[in-house]
């Protein structure tokens, strides 16, 4: 079984017709799944988010990847 997953469920997400998790015998047709659903949030959600597949094991995870905040800077502009 291959599985599709959303991890980062935004509000569009929440606000959209779309399922949270799908299930497929095979490999391939979770791949094209996961390709379309990618589609269908970057191109019709608000865009705040770029969403991105990550393979893990049996799973297809649609995700979007956080900006992590700098910790500390110098104050010379090489954090920038």
């Amino acid at each position: 079984m291959y599985k599709i997953l959303i991890q980062d469920k935004c509000k569009c997400f929440l606000n959209s017709n779309l399922n949270g998790s799908f299930e497929f015998s095979s490999k391939d047709d979770a791949i094209f799944k996961a390709i379309e659903i990618k589609n269908i949030m970057n191109k019709t959600f608000c865009k705040k988010h770029n969403f991105q597949i990550q393979e893990m094991f049996n799973n297809l995870v649609i995700k979007f990847y956080k900006d992590e905040p700098l910790s500390s800077c110098c104050g010379n502009g090489c954090c920038m």
